[in-house]
């Protein structure tokens, strides 16, 4: 029997239950818990670990910012992806199906949906830039190391050796005038960034102006969809055990990189203007946004993906414990990754005699032109470079996995047919061409005005409106005495108070509170000196009220749609759970679930035949109140004859 417990324990079930494989055989599960760890800690850990939160820590008060990153974490972050884990595990469903839970609600799901396509089309991008730096870099000299490249201007300068440039190239002129930049300290231009923007782009003169498709990047395009596409061809019985390889290997990188990058001259500097607190600044409000708004994005809540993923776990896997080792797992990767980009960048700072905040980047300026510059510096500086672009690699396909999985779940959810399960591959395959076609005007020389814009409205202030109505939906409408006799129900216990006041309370609270700073914190979106004609805003504002706007018109639509002769009927009726809400499989559906629907968590109806049943309701009120007071009663399994959703 102990025996049973302890291999119950390592595969995530609850102590005591037996351990079988694919419980859910029409859908699938996971191969083991290990798996579904691993492919979260690659949906959350992405670019953004890399290239934003470093900048963010340095320029919100470097070691002081750590403390409001890690009460967002613990008051927003850790709640939220556990109630989005859990919310998934309990219906084995994807983001459309998890909202028979109120299907007024549905359309919060499409916008999941949406916002996972946006994303989907312009990360595929990145990635596959990233796919060309990558192979450009398997050479003796990286391409972005002098000035004496055709695509260089008479402005650039670079920070490799003068006099060896002096000695080896005719260039003498731009050089010379380089270098006499370098020491004003006055504006110069870089290879790195040269190569960046006229080379690899191309780049346009504005947004309008598409120009040409850039063929390397377009088959770059291909590649990284062809790659993400094999990696889900038996869906998460295939991504599982890529992510052994693609979730782990970039700390292998990180790792190397830190190694690297420590040992280097001025690398400490660099690092100390990373952490060196400005403890004023903890009084500054922006910095307190800035710490939510990245605890909320880095761990991806509201796209789809967290349900989607935890749909393909067995019922009774701790998804509790699951939650806590994702999210600090992805706090402590951007932390780390913080040292890597700073220990070099100090170290380049060091050498151009500069302040490191005059080399300090975010985005894909430091991923594309920053920290590959800084690289030129290293002896062999290709198989550096060569290591950092394939982290960039590894850390955006596990994350684009996730995005795809999303999609072609909640279709197949939706549409659940047996032909349709057991083609799922083809429905995979149709997602991934339609997602290259949509990504084609991104390889274009606008591709890259494009490709900000969608990074900055997409998935903007919307993803906080979706997770904002979500948390209320669950504790408000369908009601958090329902929701928690539902999680006990499938973990043997309940959620901890901390949790349940945090859904309740404190998480919708700092959610409001990151909307309302992204409103006031708004400015037009700019790239370096180009600022974004006002119809090009008008699309961006397009793109995320898309997302947003799929909720009201779901819910008239449902209402409309609903049983009743008044509006207020149709309400009530729009607004309960669907007669299929519950655990997925009989097994399971124990309780009130065990009837097949259950009946006794929705808006009680108005009808005779449920007079009948009066007395025998009569006689347990007593006993469920207690429950409601303390849900740590154990075989508890979650019932409750109170149907009216608690507020």
């Amino acid at each position: 029997m102990e025996e049973k417990q302890f291999s119950g324990i390592l595969n995530g079930a609850v102590p005591g239950e037996q351990v079988k494989k694919d419980e859910n055989s029409r859908r699938g599960n996971w191969g083991n818990q290990i798996e579904f760890v691993l492919t979260s800690v690659g949906y959350a850990v992405g670019l953004g670990n890399v290239w934003r939160f470093p900048y963010l820590c340095y320029r919100n008060g470097g070691g002081a910012f750590m403390f409001p990153y890690f009460i967002m974490l613990v008051f927003c972050g850790i709640p939220l992806f556990f109630l989005e884990l859990s919310f998934g595990q309990f219906t084995s469903l994807g983001c459309l199906g998890v909202w028979k839970v109120s299907p007024m609600f549905k359309g919060v799901g499409y916008g999941m949906m949406v916002v996972s396509t946006y994303i989907g089309i312009y990360y595929n991008v990145v990635i596959c830039i990233a796919f060309y730096y990558f192979f450009t870099s398997m050479t003796n000299l990286l391409p972005w190391t002098y000035c004496n490249n055709p695509w260089n201007t008479p402005d650039c300068s670079g920070v490799v050796g003068t006099h060896r440039a002096n000695a080896t190239f005719a260039n003498i002129t731009a050089v010379m005038s380089g270098v006499t930049e370098v020491v004003n300290r006055t504006k110069r231009t870089s290879p790195s960034e040269e190569y960046w923007r006229n080379y690899v782009l191309n780049i346009s003169d504005g947004i309008g102006n598409f120009g040409e498709v850039r063929l390397p990047i377009l088959g770059c395009l291909a590649v990284s969809w062809v790659v993400v596409f094999l990696c889900l061809i038996r869906g998460v019985k295939s991504s599982g055990k890529v992510v052994y390889f693609t979730a782990t290997f970039p700390y292998v990188v990180l790792t190397i990189l830190f190694i690297r990058g420590i040992t280097l001259e001025g690398a400490i500097s660099g690092i100390k203007y990373y952490l060196t607190p400005q403890w004023q600044k903890i009084l500054d409000a922006k910095v307190w946004g800035d710490a939510a708004s990245q605890i909320f994005y880095s761990l991806g809540c509201a796209w789809g993906g967290l349900i989607t993923m935890a749909s393909y776990n067995k019922f009774h896997n701790n998804c509790f414990r699951d939650s806590i080792i994702i999210s600090v797992t992805n706090c402590a990767t951007s932390v780390y990754a913080g040292f890597v980009i700073f220990s070099i960048l100090g170290f380049m700072a060091h050498h151009l005699g500069v302040d490191v905040s005059q080399v300090a980047d975010h985005g894909p300026g430091l991923a594309f032109v920053a920290y590959p510059e800084a690289l030129t510096l290293l002896p062999i500086s290709p198989l550096w470079s060569l290591l950092f672009f394939f982290m960039l690699i590894l850390l955006g396909l596990g994350t684009q996995f996730c995005l795809l999985e999303t999609l072609v779940t909640a279709i197949v959810d939706e549409i659940g047919t047996d032909w349709i399960i057991r083609n799922k591959t083809i429905i995979t395959l149709g997602v991934a061409i339609v997602g290259f076609l949509l990504g084609v005007p991104l390889t274009t020389q606008a591709g890259i005005y494009w490709l900000l814009l969608m990074d900055n409205y997409a998935a903007s202030f919307s993803l906080v409106i979706i997770s904002c109505i979500m948390c209320i939906c669950i504790m408000y409408i369908y009601g958090h005495r329902n929701y928690f006799k539902d999680v006990e129900m499938m973990l043997g216990f309940p959620p901890p108070i901390f949790f349940r006041i945090c859904w309740r309370f404190i998480s919708p609270l700092i959610i409001t509170f990151i909307l309302i700073f992204t409103v006031i914190q708004y400015k037009p979106i700019t790239y370096n000196d180009y600022v974004y004609p006002n119809w090009s805003l008008v699309i961006g504002f397009c793109m995320a009220l898309s997302s947003v706007i799929c909720i009201p018109i779901y819910a008239l639509f449902k209402i409309a749609t609903s049983e009743g002769a008044t509006f207020l009927e149709r309400l009530k009726h729009s607004v309960k759970p669907d007669a299929s809400w519950g655990p997925a499989l009989q097994e399971h559906r124990k309780g009130r679930y065990a009837t097949g629907g259950p009946e006794s968590v929705e808006v009680r109806p108005l009808k005779e035949e449920l007079k009948e049943k009066e007395p025998e309701k009569e006689k347990e009120p007593e006993k469920e109140k207690k429950d409601d007071i303390s849900l740590t009663i154990q075989g508890s399994n979650g019932s409750t004859l109170n149907p009216t959703p608690s507020a």
